[in-house]
């Protein structure tokens, strides 16, 4: 079996369905400049109808620990909730994708779930080390649950209409609470 989310962004409503789903990400900042103005709403009204909630960063060029630091400092996290860099900017190397990833695990580690969001094509072409963290992201437009990936996953968005729509690699609800807390 698998859970089922979604990941929003400013782009959404801070009031979107939560029929069916288990989690819900929410972009809260890219670069050292931007932060989601519906982010603090939208991880609310997700924590209110008892999904687990996590957070991403989309990386962009530049600092990768300035970005690490940005993200850790303006995501409104708690402990338990899932962090993720979303790396889709070609001009962002692995080795920044990596260093990312590391920097973000020193400051937040010990208190998150630490992990990679990227589309098929970055994960088989441009990927040279298969460092996800705690958990790769695929984002591959497939029959939910089989993207077209050897690699183990723990979350796949398979479509973008209406939300971006994920599903989560685990038995039930109940473990993917467990998995996210630790």
């Amino acid at each position: 079996m698998t859970v089922n989310g979604v990941d929003v962004s400013s782009y959404q409503s801070s009031s979107f369905s939560t029929q069916g789903l288990h989690f819900a990400i929410v972009k809260a900042t890219e670069g050292t400049s931007y932060i989601n103005p519906r982010m603090n709403d939208q991880a609310s009204h997700a924590r209110e109808a008892g999904l687990v909630v996590g957070f991403y960063h989309f990386l962009r060029p530049g600092s990768m620990k300035a970005q690490a630091e940005y993200f850790a400092d303006k995501a409104v996290s708690r402990s338990g909730d899932p962090l993720f860099v979303d790396w889709e900017d070609a001009d962002v190397s692995c080795a920044s994708k990596d260093a990312f990833l590391a920097e973000l695990r020193r400051l937040r580690g010990a208190d998150h779930r630490v992990g990679l969001y990227c589309n098929r094509d970055f994960w088989l072409n441009r990927d040279t080390t298969s460092e996800a963290g705690d958990a790769l992201w695929i984002a591959d437009y497939v029959t939910a649950g089989k993207p077209r990936i050897k690699a183990a996953w723990k979350f796949h968005q398979y479509t973008d209409t209406p939300l971006d729509t994920n599903v989560g690699r685990f038995a039930d609800a109940a473990a993917l609470r467990k998995w996210a807390e630790g």
